[in-house]
């Protein structure tokens, strides 16, 4: 597990600066919504992709929400894991609801990263777990896409994430983490940071004179 004193005051936005510093591939995820946006999240992924229905295809018994839950979390211990649910290009598809979702509370998850809408915002907020999705719907959305493979590699809003990768969301942005960077990562944020602190200062007692001058001599 990351030591979430690691995050304490951190954006997303500088934890994207230190990852595209050390990787190149799109790893944040934007234009989030959720139940409390004040609800940090951090942990390593488990996670879940849909697929639209197929019936010759999707046993009710094994491609649901439930089964599909406990394939990803498998049998090691989940808690503090983040269920991450790939919506393959359904984002305005339902993912699941309060009630599937308890499944998430009672197994002590850190919370939900998903790029689909879900239902009951409500009662997903009476758990103790941070929730980030597309929106809130009210339409349930087994006949248009189900669980189909879980604890696997899935796309989320066109970012690859690999179970057991580094999830951190905060405010409607997300960023995903190789799990083997991911403190390394988080230090440097936390550099970039206090550099960024530290301009801010210099900013509030700039000269705007000498700032004009220094504007006109690159022009």
């Amino acid at each position: 597990m990351v030591n979430t004193e690691l995050i304490e005051g951190l954006g997303v936005s500088d934890v994207v600066d230190a990852m595209t510093m050390r990787f190149q591939h799109k790893a944040h995820v934007i234009h989030l919504d959720s139940p409390d946006s004040n609800r940090v999240l951090l942990g390593p992924a488990v996670t879940i992709g849909f697929l639209p229905v197929r019936k010759d295809l999707m046993d009710p018994e094994r491609h649901s929400l439930g089964p599909a839950f406990y394939r990803a979390i498998g049998e090691d211990d989940p808690t503090g894991k983040v269920l991450v649910m790939a919506s393959n290009g359904h984002a305005n598809s339902s993912l699941g609801g309060g009630t599937k979702l308890s499944r998430v509370q009672n197994h002590k998850l850190a919370g939900i990263l998903c790029d689909g809408q879900l239902r009951d915002y409500e009662e997903l907020n009476s758990y103790d777990f941070a929730t980030y999705c597309k929106g809130e719907t009210v339409r349930a959305g087994g006949n248009e896409i189900q669980p189909y493979l879980a604890n696997v590699p899935v796309c989320v809003d066109s970012v690859t994430v690999v179970p057991g990768d580094i999830v951190f969301a905060r405010g409607t942005t997300a960023v995903i983490l190789p799990v083997d960077a991911a403190e390394s990562i988080l230090e440097n944020a936390r550099e970039i940071m206090n550099k960024m602190d530290s301009a801010k200062d210099l900013m509030a007692s700039e000269d705007p004179r000498q700032v004009l001058s220094q504007g006109s001599s690159e022009i």
